[in-house]
């Protein structure tokens, strides 16, 4: 039942209408804008069904502008779409009715029997009752398939992937070098290491090529394990190339090698953007000849006139810093080499075979002997004098500090910035030390200075934004503070911390952060607790999510349109299995031609 509607004109152009509604026993006030033809079509003993959101107050309660509709004619369950400035949800449902309406079936993209296996409804059914569902238990059965599929098309297009990838080998190694190699090192492998290095022999040992990746948490000895790859490769007569994202990083990795391999008769050369002229057309043509064994670089190794003459492994440090594209240019170099990829980026351990579904993996859970676990001590911004008298006591002692801030400029908000914060410490808490300031918006050349300046010990503290997070090995950098530490996520705040603790001194992490928010303090609370980057990733990816959790990085993965990852976990793992039956039973899945196009379409757009 309605009450009278009246009509009263607020000001120019907004005209409002006021009427009660009630079922008999309970009054709801609404309010309608602007909608004289709704206000005078409604009647006061007709039955009415109205969607929106309720208020509530000590008056009663209240709809404002809620969607109308006669009882006899609406429609129960209303799907909400997502509207434009010139297309309300209203309209979409209307084009979409209009459109399913006019399509007598959807063909069915999976068979009858997986479908009875994995207890699945219809293609057809899923789709006009995820647009217009007559129940709640209908609903759920056509977010299930639909959920399923996406979630299968995934898992298929992944295995498809890998098995193109396992080419035939075409570098086979006759010997395996790993003891030889051993005896260059200083110090003993771990068992997760000696069971990488095992891992590799064996893939460039098989018919198939190498496609491995190789994770590690930060100073786990990735390089070792690549360097144990290198060594039996160039042992057995061919090339490799490792490839860095930053020229610093590259010159590391050159120093590092160069120090390992001196006495083992392997040559070894370095390509960036600033080796000389005369000396890339030497490296150049050295490589062309097989004069060079080992070449280290950045992305001057993609160019069009780099040639090899049997480049056998490709090795890429940092692999999300790369594109797609960049990380197969360098493979392209050669016939199917053999491709190692290093990560020091936790992926939880649930994600890790569907984010790398197209690579074998090899884990490093244990850090080398004679690393010391980083402390880690979460304080408010009150401890900010203790913070800086306990660093100019450790660099009066030798060592070296990192400070990190959010942000690179002024900005309205509260949080200081690195520039103006760095400023402040030079002048006033840390004056008579080195500082040198280090953010993403300087030219790569200035970052590699800055960089290469604390590495050499000239400077003593290093104030920089997140670019730190993947930098050069400085086993004399003892501290890391982090200001307004709640602002990222715990595997960027694990990726930062292990910046320092990599020589044999003890070394700190300092979490400041006034946030007073239980979440923040908690997800804090577990940095301080565990050093496992696993366990941290795992954390993260509950409390933030997939899209929060890989933030900008490129992990190539295609977006999902109706799955979720976390909350879907079980349904994945069935889409695993279903794919890996149904790829044995049709490996070209002719049986499945919708499928293969979903497939070809959900990797095109993620740039595989």
């Amino acid at each position: 039942m309605i009450t009278p509607v009246k009509e009263s004109l607020i000001r120019k152009g907004l005209t409002l209408y006021k009427c009660n509604f009630s079922d008999g026993q309970t009054v709801i006030h609404i309010t309608i804008f602007n909608n004289k033809y709704l206000a005078k079509a409604l009647r006061t003993f007709d039955e009415y069904i109205l969607f929106g959101k309720v208020e509530k107050s000590f008056t009663g309660a209240f709809m404002s502008s809620p969607q109308i509709e006669k009882a006899d004619v609406a429609q129960g369950i209303h799907p909400i779409y997502s509207a434009t400035e010139n297309l309300n949800s209203r309209a979409i449902a209307k084009v979409v009715k209009a459109a399913l309406d006019k399509i007598e079936l959807f063909e069915d993209t999976l068979s009858t029997e997986i479908r009875d296996e994995y207890n699945l409804c219809s293609l057809d059914f899923a789709i006009r009752q995820i647009h217009f569902p007559s129940c709640e238990k209908n609903i759920e059965k056509a977010r299930r398939r639909l959920i399923f599929e996406e979630l299968l098309t995934l898992q298929l297009g992944l295995l498809k992937l890998k098995d193109k990838k396992d080419t035939k080998n075409n570098y086979v190694l006759k010997e395996d070098c790993t003891k030889e190699f051993f005896s260059l090192l200083p110090f003993t492998p771990t068992n997760a290491q000696s069971n990488a290095i095992k891992d590799c022999i064996n893939d460039m040992q098989s018919h198939k090529t190498m496609n491995r990746l190789i994770q590690g948490d930060v100073g786990s000895g990735k390089t070792a394990v690549a360097a144990a790859a290198i060594f039996s490769v160039i042992k057995n007569g061919y090339q490799a190339a490792m490839m860095a994202p930053t020229e610093i990083l590259a010159n590391q990795h050159f120093e590092s090698l160069s120090k390992l391999f001196e006495n083992a008769g392997l040559k070894i050369a370095l390509l960036t953007g600033s080796t000389k002229a005369k000396e890339k057309r030497e490296i150049k043509a050295a490589l062309m000849e097989g004069d060079i064994d080992l070449i280290i670089g950045t992305h001057a190794l993609i160019q069009n006139d780099v040639e090899f003459k049997n480049l056998a492994l490709v090795v890429t440090d940092e692999q999300h810093r790369f594109g797609v594209e960049q990380r197969a240019s360098l493979a392209m170099k050669s016939a199917s080499p053999h491709l190692m990829v290093m990560s020091a980026t936790p992926i939880p351990r649930t994600l890790g075979l569907i984010i790398y579904g197209d690579l074998d993996i090899s884990i490093l859970n244990e850090l080398p002997a004679g690393r010391k676990k980083i402390r880690t001590d979460v304080v408010d911004s009150s401890y900010h004098q203790r913070i800086y008298n306990f660093i100019k006591k450790n660099v009066d002692e030798g060592h070296q500090a990192y400070i990190v801030c959010p942000l690179v400029e002024e900005s309205e908000s509260d949080l200081i910035s690195a520039t103006e914060y760095a400023d402040e410490l030079s002048e006033k808490y840390l004056q008579g030390y080195n500082l040198a300031l280090l953010h993403g918006k300087m030219k790569a050349k200035d970052k590699d200075a800055v960089m290469q300046s604390f590495a050499d010990k000239k400077t003593d503290i290093l104030v920089s934004t997140t670019v730190v997070e993947v930098g050069v090995d400085v086993p004399n950098a003892t501290i890391m503070l982090i200001e307004n530490a709640e602002r990222f996520g715990l595997s960027q705040l694990h990726q930062l911390r292990g910046r320092v603790g990599r020589g044999s001194e003890q070394s700190y992490c300092i979490l400041v952060s006034d946030s007073k928010s239980d979440s923040s303090k908690e997800r804090l609370a577990v940095m301080k607790k565990t050093s496992d980057g696993f366990e941290i990733a795992d954390y993260d990816l509950k409390t933030r999510g997939p899209g929060d959790f890989f933030g900008k990085r490129q992990h190539g993965l295609p977006n999902l349109v109706i799955a979720d990852m976390l909350e879907d976990m079980d349904t994945l793992m069935e889409c695993q299995q279903c794919a890996k039956e149904m790829l044995i039973d049709d490996p070209n899945l002719d049986k499945y031609p919708l499928l293969c196009e979903q497939i070809s379409d959900m990797f095109r757009k993620a740039e595989y």
